[in-house]
């Protein structure tokens, strides 16, 4: 689940998401990656797991990557590094570690916006490109911090394009290059660039057996995360967790065909201000380990869960809807017994 944008990070976003600078005069991969690796930056995410195997409450470090979109400091990486994390820093190209929050996020197409708390005295403000315009077979240019290890470069060409709702059911928002270009832990929220020094993408993950890269990364287009982040956003929670449907939720008596299971809550977090109460044990259900004993989300706004994308598109239009100051109505599961919690926009 995701929140929206307050005006003044809304005109800001628009204004760098909407008007496209010109293209960075830059005609091989050295050239672009010399003008455009000071927009990389290296986040850290801090937070609270569950662990398995009895290890209980885990402390955890997430690493990640971003890339600087706007002159007020405004950088787009991966949801999934920081949806849930009760402290974020983000490390500029000159060494600067600032502070930053969420200000909206899209984990079903795992894209989230950080604004930083200070900005510091110089960094360099990535331009977005169209990715409509990227074929299959265009070389790319990935740079992040693998394993932690700030703008390090890759290359590689797109190999496939994936519309929404194709790929993964996580993740049915999400447009998706397929790409040739080593992808690592640590690569996730970084930009992928054109040739003419444009952001095309945002790094989500990769599949592998290995654990290494294996030439299939995927990477969020450039368009859906205009779209997703500043034209159709919705406002951030602080929730991290799963929709649980069929034999699961009968198993867990949802007391209708879905809910959404909550993980993690991140501290000082809307949905924590609310009093939403994450996971405490990992349990075994059908077959799948999953964090048990948090609030079960039966309804946002008057809108119940159910099987099917059509009813998660409807809460996500209920959330859109939802402006600065508005409160929205969780309806919950928790313990056997129907709550509900109030929701502030902030």
């Amino acid at each position: 689940m995701a929140m929206a944008l307050k005006a003044g990070v809304l005109m800001a976003v628009c204004v760098v998401l909407g008007v496209l600078p010109a293209p960075v005069a830059a005609d091989n991969v050295r050239g672009v990656f010399d003008q455009m690796s000071p927009s990389v930056v290296v986040i850290r995410g801090r937070g609270r797991d569950i662990g398995v195997n009895g290890r209980g409450l885990t402390y955890i470090t997430e690493i990640g990557s971003g890339v600087v979109v706007s002159a007020q400091g405004d950088v787009i990486t991966a949801a999934h590094v920081v949806q849930a994390m009760d402290e974020i820093t983000v490390e500029f190209a000159d060494g600067a570690t600032v502070s930053a929050h969420v200000v909206a996020s899209e984990p079903a197409a795992d894209l989230a916006l950080l604004r930083v708390h200070t900005t510091p005295g110089s960094f360099k403000v990535a331009p977005l490109g169209d990715s409509d315009s990227v074929r299959v077979g265009n070389q790319v240019l990935v740079v992040g911090a693998p394993y932690g290890l700030g703008r390090s470069l890759s290359v590689g060409w797109i190999s496939a394009r994936y519309p929404p709702n194709t790929v993964y059911r996580a993740m049915p928002l999400a447009e998706f290059f397929k790409t040739t270009t080593p992808i690592n832990q640590g690569n996730s929220g970084g930009p992928m660039f054109d040739l003419g020094g444009r952001v095309i993408g945002i790094v989500s993950h990769n599949i592998s057996k290995s654990g290494g890269s294996e030439g299939l990364g995927f990477v969020v287009t450039s368009n859906a995360a205009r779209r997703l982040l500043s034209e159709d956003k919705t406002f951030w929670t602080g929730i991290e967790g799963q929709i649980v449907a069929g034999e699961v939720a009968e198993i867990l008596n949802v007391p209708q065909p879905a809910g959404y299971l909550v993980k993690t809550v991140a501290r000082g977090s809307p949905a924590w201000s609310a009093g939403v109460q994450d996971g405490d044990r990992v349990a075994r259900v059908n077959g799948e380990d999953i964090v048990v004993r948090g609030d079960i989300i039966l309804a946002v706004g008057g809108v119940e869960f159910g099987p099917g994308e059509a009813v998660v598109q409807r809460i996500r239009e209920r959330m859109e809807a939802a402006k600065s100051g508005d409160t929205l109505t969780l309806k919950i599961l928790r313990a056997g017994k129907v709550l509900e919690l109030t929701v502030r926009v902030p």
